[in-house]
């Protein structure tokens, strides 16, 4: 181990117990001077006195450090850890949150800094994990609708090598992870809550399954309780550490708007799912399509055509079925239209019906006749019926679906 980062490491987890995530005015003082330096200068009697008032209470009853310490002693016996900027495994993309920090009244958007650490609970590396990654957002009250969404498209999106992150939360989120689960791929939880409480508590099996293979991640020290305010919080570390956010469904007030507007502030995707318009858990998806900067996406493909690498994750044009007439030139088309299904027609009379000179009926009708469209009646040619799609892809000689063997 490394002293220095050791060093930092306990410094860093002191801050976090000291101030919430978030904080502006504290990322930039350790930023600038280092985490051990400003935790010296919150200890000593009168200097940093606008981060002083801030920490409060704590900082006049316990011990900073020895609170560090036991927190991180605690941090092992879970079998989690600390990952903090300073360690190999750090994802870089979440120090962007800097730039979103805005001045105003609103300590939401005021203190969206970049966190100073983070525990993470489960075997892979986090700036791994992270590097083709896709959050999943949406409504607690999902609809049935809004459930398959979610679930279809974590499993199409893990299927194909991408980490699904979300916030473990009821509905959407739960099954973005499950989908995720399914296709055997890689999802992140992260909570507003320490990695060793499950919040909802229902969700605990879920929780440990994702830690399995994939990772809980908290700006939160074990024990810490999931306020309502933290909830809020933590949405703007999904949005950062993710290549685009997608919201399957979300009312009018929905929290997963938020983490949606964090993603656009930070340049990344934003992706919405439509639902049906007499539902009120697609009035905010919705509303948010209407902005022409916001993609409207219906599956992985989509999805994948945003965050993916230009020219290898292209949706597929999406087209009706092919049909064999498809491939027909105007005048046969226009000839074999002209024929009947039960009256022959001459080569003339099908030219005069279709207006196309009688040269070229003649010589594109036996052709019609050789490629199976048409067929010889008498002196005349008659149309051959297209088959149904039921029937098209019925093996040659088959019986029709239900009939006795």
């Amino acid at each position: 181990m490394n002293p220095e980062v050791e060093a930092a490491r306990l410094a860093r987890v002191a801050l976090s117990w000291l101030v919430e995530p978030g904080s502006r005015a504290l990322w930039l003082r350790v930023a600038e001077h280092g985490p051990a330096r400003v935790l010296d200068g919150l200890l000593a009697t009168g200097r940093d006195h606008l981060l002083r008032r801030a920490v409060g209470a704590r900082l006049d009853t316990t011990d900073p450090r020895a609170a560090a310490a036991a927190t991180l002693a605690r941090t092992r016996r879970l079998g989690a850890r600390v990952v903090i900027p300073e360690d190999d495994e750090w994802p870089g993309q979440l120090d962007q949150l800097v730039t979103i920090c805005r001045d105003g009244r609103d300590p939401i958007d005021r203190d969206a800094a970049p966190p100073l650490c983070l525990w993470v609970r489960g075997p892979g590396r986090l700036d791994e994990v992270l590097r083709r990654s896709v959050a999943v957002v949406g409504a607690r009250a999902a609809t049935g609708y809004g459930a398959h969404a979610a679930r279809q498209v974590g499993y199409e999106l893990a299927d194909r090598g991408w980490t699904v992150v979300s916030g473990g939360a009821y509905g959407v989120d739960a099954h973005a992870h499950r989908g995720a689960l399914a296709a055997g791929g890689l999802t992140v939880v992260v909570l507003a809550c320490g990695v060793d409480r499950a919040y909802p508590t229902s969700h605990a099996n879920l929780f440990e399954r994702v830690s399995e293979d994939g990772l809980l991640v908290s700006e939160w020290p074990p024990g810490a309780e999931p306020f309502r305010h933290r909830f809020l919080i933590r949405n703007r570390v999904i949005a950062a550490a993710t290549s685009g956010t997608v919201v399957v469904e979300a009312g009018a007030r929905s929290g997963a708007l938020q983490t949606l507007r964090r993603a656009g502030e930070l340049g990344r995707c934003r992706m919405v799912m439509p639902g049906p318009i007499t539902s009120a858990m697609s009035v905010g998806c919705h509303e948010q399509l209407r902005d022409p900067e916001v993609r409207l996406v219906t599956g992985a493909p989509h999805i994948l055509e945003e965050v993916g690498k230009l020219s290898h994750d292209l949706a597929p044009v999406v087209r009706g079925p092919v049909h064999p007439r498809d491939g027909l030139e105007p005048a046969e088309r226009r000839l074999l239209e002209a024929l009947l299904i039960r009256k022959p027609l001459s080569s003339e009379a099908a030219a005069v019906r279709a207006g196309v000179p009688a040269g070229e009926a003649m010589r594109i009708l036996p052709s019609l006749v050789v490629r199976g469209f048409a067929r010889r009646s008498g002196h005349g040619f008659v149309i051959v019926r297209e088959p149904s799609a039921d029937e098209a892809g019925r093996a040659p000689g088959a019986a029709p679906a239900g009939a006795p063997a």
